[in-house]
């Protein structure tokens, strides 16, 4: 087994290490750990990191990719050169190889025990064709047990895992967390007399691992979600597509910051020509239609990509270069509004006092802008940064359903609602796809919302009264 490290792969995870050493340069600061105090006192707010960390998890294990070395019978590797398969697969992959291997004939429903429509079968008895539901090749009943009473038993013990498994690590976190005794820490917690709202965040990390745990377990026995017209499991490709999302929204932004931040700096500070060319460019770039542009973009990349196969050893790094290149796209399309912003902040502090003051005792431009404008901008830049990136998950679904998107071969929401189009007007109507796209996606866009109206609130200045 090789370890592979796609593009997005690399650059999620430096992004990781970034916001690591972010947050220690944030905890020696006592006035922006004040801040951050603050934003998580707010029990939607701490809710919300709760399950935006829970979707992170998964992008970080769908985000280590490897690939199998080629072996002989025997489970020795086939020649004294190393050869590897041409499939890659992620740490996800592992954790639901059950679900990869267990794949129907075509469409069943949630629970489902047969297939979702009916099949012509040949009866051997008679020789006559007859129409009949097939029964799932993976979902197998105990012998005396019915469905619902094999549910309800499976259930019960994947809860009661679901509760052990988060209810130890919740204690493991209060056993590292502070100096006080162990007990006076659970009582505090219980009785919701803790700085931070602890117990609104171990309730919801106790509520998603519960689900999570009882999910997992019954996928191995049904498919818990459904599965599509090739016989996918759809909570398989739901938690797949959680990748496709959050890189989209964090890496677009990474992209993204840098352009904004120099260009609506250089504009609001140094004014005259260099302030008119800015402003000329993302002028002109806003004239032009931002799907457009995109589509434009996507199509061009397309054929590059056709013409060169040889770039590719296998469909997934194909995949990940567009979804690469559509990030690139969508970072290039979108700085123009938060470059607005920071010109405009910028031009109204450069005519404070203390800039001023600088100005006339010498103190050099650069240092005048590292020291004093920068930090000043900085809670604009965080509340766009986490406005925009529930904007940009939406627009990935909005751009794959348009079919200007990612990969078609690639797991993302927009591809799962795209598919789910033709699959809405059929009869009978398969409709699981199309609802785990959107409640997946309903909860991650609506958690970054909640967390972002919180930072806005505490960070910027006009709500201090």
């Amino acid at each position: 087994m090789n370890l592979t490290l796609l593009w997005t792969d690399i650059m999620v995870w430096i992004l990781i290490f970034a916001l690591i050493g972010w947050g220690w340069v944030v905890s020696r600061s006592p006035q922006v750990k004040k801040q951050w105090h603050t934003i998580f006192r707010s029990r939607i707010a701490m809710a919300s990191a709760i399950v935006l960390l829970f979707y992170l998890s998964f992008a970080l294990l769908d985000s280590v990719h490897m690939r199998h070395t080629v072996q002989d019978k025997s489970g020795h590797a086939a020649s004294a050169e190393v050869h590897y398969k041409g499939e890659m697969v992620s740490l996800l992959d592992l954790l639901f190889a059950h679900t990869i291997e267990h794949t129907e004939r075509t469409y069943s429903a949630p629970f489902a025990t047969h297939e979702y429509a009916k099949s012509i079968v040949v009866d051997e008895k008679d020789n006559v064709t007859r129409q009949a539901y097939l029964p799932l090749k993976y979902v197998n009943i105990p012998a005396g047990e019915s469905e619902m009473e094999d549910i309800v038993r499976r259930s019960l013990g994947a809860i009661g895992l679901g509760l052990f498994v988060s209810l130890i690590l919740v204690f493991l976190h209060l056993l590292l967390k502070g100096k006080e005794r162990f007990g006076e820490k659970v009582r505090y917690v219980w009785r919701g007399e803790t700085e931070l709202p602890w117990r609104t965040a171990y309730l919801t990390f106790l509520l998603l691992t519960v689900t999570f745990v009882w999910l997992y377990v019954l996928s191995y026995h049904y498919h818990v979600l459904g599965t599509d017209k090739v016989g996918g499991d759809v909570f398989y490709q739901s938690l797949k597509s959680i990748r496709t999302g959050v890189l989209i929204g964090i890496l677009t932004t990474l992209v993204m910051l840098p352009v904004s931040i120099v260009l609506g700096i250089s504009a609001g500070f140094f004014g005259g020509w260099i302030d008119d060319i800015i402003q000329y460019i993302y002028t002109t770039l806003n004239s032009i239609p931002g799907v457009l542009l995109i589509a434009a973009a996507v199509l061009v990349m397309q054929v590059m990509m056709d013409n060169h196969p040889q770039w590719f050893e296998t469909t997934l790094e194909r995949s990940d270069l567009r979804l690469l290149f559509l990030i690139m796209i969508l970072g290039v399309t979108s700085w123009t509004g938060l470059c607005r912003l920071l010109r405009a902040e910028t031009l109204k502090i450069s005519q404070v006092e203390f800039v001023t003051a600088a100005k006339a005792f010498g103190v050099s431009k650069w240092k005048i802008i590292f020291r004093h404008i920068m930090p000043n901008l900085m809670h604009i830049i965080l509340i766009s940064v986490v406005l925009d990136f529930s904007g940009l998950v939406l627009a990935e679904a909005v751009l794959s359903y348009v079919g200007v998107g990612v990969d078609p071969t690639m797991y993302s929401w927009g591809n799962m609602i795209n598919q789910a189009r033709l699959e809405m007007a059929r009869e009978p109507m398969v409709w699981w796809s199309l609802f785990s796209a959107f409640i997946f996606m309903f909860i991650l866009v609506l958690a970054a919302n909640l967390l972002s109206d919180r930072v806005q609130t505490v960070l910027d200045p006009r709500n201090k009264s």
